[in-house]
This record gives structure tokens, C-alpha cells and sequence, in this order.
């Protein structure tokens, strides 16, 4: 009996694909050269381009500052927040007192997302060499193992991160508040940290009228091709209007569009500034 073969055309992107006996799957074979128009409709989105190699760092590639940020998480247990904001506020007056060229950029309390969650930002300037200090400073001080071992016993799990900011996000301002926050977290396919950064050098531009974007991060030590925006909004309907503008600016869902795919995973949550944080 001849061997059958059927072919398919898809005619958005003229692509065949066959379906025979003489093969276990299927196969994808093109009938001719996208086109202009053909390369910018949905089906060649959906693809993660590919990055030219380089000899330099992605991090210096997207970053072109020599200053490092510490992102730290715990979860706080509910019988002993009091406890815990009161410690900390201490850890915060001990490393102002230091000799470490470090500090506190915000601390908020989460209100949506993760509950009794306490999420602070550090900036130490000097970069690694810093924290190498900060390390060495805070191994020797008996107070800081006090307050350390007394954090502890109010908290259920203790994350952080270093990260750089992004060269083209703009520069990190105290905000005066009241305001709330809205960090939103990605988790990126390996190897599509460049082409995030490309697109959202672009997307950038549609978010900067209210002035909502207040940091914008990458992992370097931890958790690998995180990314983290921080926004700043006077409230939760103002975080709603800012957001449809954008849907609203020719470009933006070209930018969506395109750093969907890259992304694993995504969550968000809302945060407000603590009372001892330098951004409110």
C-alpha cells in the first residue's frame, strides 16, 4: 500500500507542516520566506529571539551602576509583629551607626499577596566589596547577634537577594507619602534576561507620566532571572486609571507581547510603606 502524506498550510504564516508514516512525528517545513508583514503578526511573537553572544556580562550589559541591592523577605508570625518591627527598626539604627557604606532604601508591610510579610530594599554602595565588609563589620558585633537571634523567634522564614537595577529604569527617589506599592515578580526562561531588558527599555517610556515606576531589579545572587518592578501609586484606584492609560498608548501591548513569552511565572503583591521607612 503507497505511502500517504498530508500537508497543511497554514496560510497567516506559510508554514506546512506534514503528517506520514515515514516519520513518528510531525514535521515543520517552510514553503517560503516570511514576509514583512508575516514576521510581525502573532505566530513570530510567540518564539524567544536570539541573542547575539557577547564577551560581556548580561549585568553590565543592563546595568551601569557598581552599586548592589539587597532584597530581604520574612515572613513575620501574627503574634509577634509588634515584636518584630520594633527589632528591626534597631537592626536599621545599628547599620546607620556602622561604618558600612549601606542603607535602608524602603521597608513595607505586604496588605495583598503574602500576609504578615515584611519585604525591606538595601543599597550598598562600593558594591560586592561592601558587602564583604558589611559581612565581616556584623559577624564581630555582639549586639547584632542579639538582635538576630531575637528576630528569630518572630519570624517563620527569612529570604534575600542580591540584585542591580536596570540602566534604563529611573533613578531610585524617596517618595512622600501616604502611597501604596506594587512589586511585581517574574520569573524568566534562562538565557532571556537581555531580551527583557531590550523590550522593557522600550515599555518604560509608556510608564513614566504619573511617575509610578519606583525601582526596577534583577537578580544577580539567589533566585536566578528574577526580575522585580517596584511601582508607586497614591492608592488603588490611581494604580487602576494609571494602568488602563497605558493599555491605551500605541506600543505598549507591542511590548506585552513580546515579554510574555519569556516569562515562567509572575505573581504581585501590594505593599505600604512602614513608619521608619525612608520612602512613604
Amino acid at each position: 500500500m503507497a505511502s500517504t502524506v498530508v500537508k497543511l498550510k497554514n496560510f497567516a504564516t506559510g508554514y506546512k507542516i506534514a503528517f506520514g508514516p515515514s516519520s513518528s512525528c510531525r514535521t515543520l517545513t517552510t514553503s517560503h520566506r516570511l514576509s514583512n508583514e508575516v514576521k510581525d503578526n502573532w505566530f513570530s511573537k510567540v518564539f524567544v529571539r536570539k541573542i547575539e553572544p557577547t564577551k560581556e556580562s548580561h549585568s553590565r550589559l543592563l546595568s551601569d551602576k557598581d552599586v548592589i541591592y539587597e532584597l530581604q523577605t520574612h515572613n513575620i508570625r501574627p503574634d509577634m509583629r509588634d515584636k518584630y518591627l520594633s527589632n528591626y527598626e534597631k537592626h536599621c539604627q545599628l547599620m546607620a551607626s556602622s561604618d558600612i557604606n549601606a542603607e535602608l532604601v524602603g521597608s513595607w508591610s505586604v496588605i495583598v499577596g503574602d500576609q504578615d510579610q515584611a519585604f525591606h530594599v538595601w543599597r550598598y554602595i562600593g558594591g560586592y566589596a561592601e558587602i564583604d565588609k558589611a559581612c565581616v563589620t556584623l559577624a564581630k558585633s555582639n549586639e547584632h547577634r542579639r538582635l538576630w537571634n531575637e528576630q528569630g523567634q518572630c519570624i517563620r522564614a527569612r529570604h534575600n537577594q542580591y540584585v542591580l537595577t536596570f540602566s534604563f529604569w529611573p533613578q531610585i527617589e524617596s517618595r512622600k507619602g501616604p502611597n501604596v506599592y506594587e512589586v511585581r515578580n517574574y520569573v524568566l526562561k534562562p538565557g532571556t534576561m537581555i531580551e527583557w531588558g531590550n523590550n522593557w527599555a522600550r515599555a518604560i517610556s509608556f510608564r513614566r507620566e504619573n511617575e509610578e515606576a519606583f525601582a526596577g531589579f534583577f537578580s544577580q545572587i539567589g533566585r536566578l532571572y528574577n526580575v522585580h518592578h517596584v511601582w508607586a501609586y497614591s492608592d488603588l484606584q490611581s494604580r487602576k486609571e494609571t494602568r488602563e492609560a497605558a493599555w491605551r498608548k500605541p506600543g505598549w501591548d507591542e511590548c506585552v507581547a513580546y515579554t510574555v513569552p519569556l516569562i515562567q511565572q509572575m505573581h504581585t503583591k501590594i505593599m505600604v510603606p512602614l513608619p521608619f521607612s525612608p520612602t512613604q
